[in-house]
């Protein structure tokens, strides 16, 4: 008899404004303050809250742990600056759109980030900046869902989760767009084409790239859970440092878009993508119209 395979476990740390749209409550607490607020969640914790930006990428995760024969566990925790009693309205609307959310955080105020590392969190989404940057600062995956106007998908439980990552300052360090900033392309290009045999180190969002890797290796046979993408603007000849990357690490990327400078909405809404992580505002200002999008403030771009 076979020993059974040790399960592989996900762990994403989710916001409370990233779950829900929670724009309304959060205008009474910046406009009259803390105890308003906390009579206004209390006053309406009956009262449903709508979805937010991350609401169907949630559900899609949630779903991934029907496609893997008990192989692969995700779990999607809460994490927010609510008290627990005014975080009641939170968790009826958890319940009421059937997600299962178990585990949670509330502070009171203080930045929940040091509690996702607690959780083992592999990713920590949230629509507050600097406890995104301070879970940066800790080594950890995070990124500032991006608003956007476009409609809002309403999530399903299945489906594949598709997941596109920009490159430098993303899935790998910063070094070489450094380069790029501080002595132009020819320099950049030139710098890449030596260093083509070196890898480039890590950024913050490597370890995260390793488990979907992980988990895509333990899928069924013929199952395709999870699809990812790199989605960058780097072009030829700076393409060969990031394969040889991707290769010294042992991890295989699905799809690999070397735009050479050009937009990347179009390309990533044709992916088809649930969330697109880049460093640069910008970029991800345009792709939040067409995908979800996610700010790694990280890195030279962000100062």
């Amino acid at each position: 008899m076979e020993p059974q395979a040790q399960q592989l476990k996900l762990v994403v740390a989710i916001s409370s404004r990233a779950l829900f749209d929670m724009s309304e409550s959060h205008r009474v607490f910046e406009e009259q303050g803390i105890e308003a607020y906390c009579n206004y969640q209390i006053e309406h914790e009956d009262d449903v809250l709508e979805t937010g930006e991350a609401y169907p990428l949630v559900r899609k995760l949630l779903g991934l742990n029907d496609q893997f024969d008990g192989r692969v566990k995700v779990e999607v925790v809460l994490m927010s600056r609510n008290s627990a009693d005014t975080g009641l309205r939170i968790f009826n609307s958890i319940q009421h759109h059937k997600l299962n959310i178990t585990r949670a955080a509330f502070t009171g105020g203080g930045s929940p980030f040091t509690y996702a590392a607690a959780l083992g969190a592999h990713l920590f989404l949230s629509a507050d900046a600097d406890d995104v940057r301070q879970a940066l600062h800790a080594g950890m995956a995070a990124a500032t869902l991006v608003a956007s106007a476009r409609p809002k998908a309403a999530g399903t439980d299945g489906g594949q989760l598709r997941i596109a990552f920009d490159g430098d300052a993303v899935l790998f360090s910063d070094d070489a767009e450094r380069v790029y900033r501080e002595q132009g392309l020819t320099a950049f290009e030139d710098s890449e084409r030596a260093a083509a045999r070196q890898p480039l180190p890590g950024g913050p969002f490597k370890r995260f790239l390793q488990v979907m890797h992980q988990m895509q290796v333990a899928a069924p046979p013929g199952a395709m859970p999870i699809r990812t993408a790199l989605c960058t603007a780097r072009g030829a000849p700076a393409h060969e440092r990031v394969i040889r990357t991707l290769r010294d690490w042992n991890i295989r990327i699905d799809e690999a878009l070397f735009l050479g400078g050009m937009d990347k909405a179009a390309f990533l809404k044709a992916f088809g993508a649930d969330i697109f992580f880049d460093d640069q505002r910008g970029h991800c200002e345009s792709a939040s119209q067409h995908v979800p999008t996610g700010h790694v403030p990280h890195g030279v771009a962000n100062g």
